[in-house]
């Protein structure tokens, strides 16, 4: 993130306005750039010094009584009659008006239902994308490095209720350099590393209890790639910075290698 675009999210940063995505981004980069953090102090000490000074103004009694004298003068030229029509008038303006708005109300809701909420692939794409540049900018991409299968599939065994499928492409250009822990959907995951020259790929994996299959589907979220599908009793998603066809290729090499009763 620019210096400029981090200083823009400052006040959001400090009113806990910005989504996870964008909060990490800006830590990140408050850590490395000492113009940025000194930026962020300054505004935490203007924020404290605003707080602590008295800038509030009082209005003085005198004003309060001339605008209340004021009213009753003006409420006293109108004859009762006059006034209470003009008041029951205006209720039922306001009684019509807020009718309309609760009936938009209703049917917007009803007749858009993905507006109520993030959809489930939604919320998990925001959480893998979140997970994926953590790893990496948090310097905790792999618990285990190991370019073997079978020193990473095993580094599993007791740490997850299920036992993931582990692949390795290096064959294809994809090696697997590791694995590590990670947690999505409420849940302890499985998160395998690949790489493709100097790119990283972060493959969560976790059961399905559906046990049906998804085609994959490819989505991009801030300059990232992010592919989802499901077989064999789990889901699957991949993230990384690497090209949208170099990411569709290894998803069509890792789903040749996994059968349909998944390893």
């Amino acid at each position: 993130m620019s210096c400029d675009l981090t200083q823009r999210f400052v006040s959001g940063y400090l009113d806990g306005e910005l989504d996870l995505v964008r909060t990490i981004e800006v830590e990140a980069h408050l850590k490395s750039c000492e113009f940025c953090a000194r930026e962020l102090e300054n505004q935490q000490a203007l924020r404290e010094a605003l707080r602590r000074s008295s800038l509030g103004y009082t209005a003085p009694a005198s004003l309060r009584n001339r605008i209340q004298t004021s009213l009753d003068a003006a409420t006293a030229t109108k004859s009762p009659e006059r006034a209470s029509a003009w008041h029951g008038w205006q209720i039922w303006r306001l009684a019509a008006a807020f009718a309309v708005l609760v009936l938009c109300t209703v049917t917007a809701w009803q007749l858009l239902p993905g507006l109520h909420a993030p959809s489930s692939n939604q919320r998990i794409a925001a959480e893998v994308f979140a997970s994926h540049v953590r790893s990496l900018e948090a310097n905790h991409l792999m618990d285990v490095v190991s370019t073997d299968q079978h020193t990473v599939k095993p580094w599993f065994d007791g740490k997850l209720d299920f036992s993931p499928p582990v692949e390795d492409l290096a064959s294809d250009g994809f090696p697997l350099i590791g694995g590590r822990l990670d947690y999505l959907e409420g849940r302890e995951v499985a998160a395998l590393v690949y790489q493709r020259r100097k790119h990283f790929i972060n493959l969560f994996v976790w059961p399905d209890a559906s046990g049906s299959s998804a085609a994959p589907v490819l989505e991009s979220m801030q300059g990232y790639n992010l592919m989802r599908w499901s077989r064999g009793g789990f889901h699957f998603w991949a993230a990384s910075d690497v090209s949208a066809a170099d990411l569709a290729e290894f998803v069509r090499l890792l789903e040749a290698r996994i059968s349909p009763e998944a390893k």
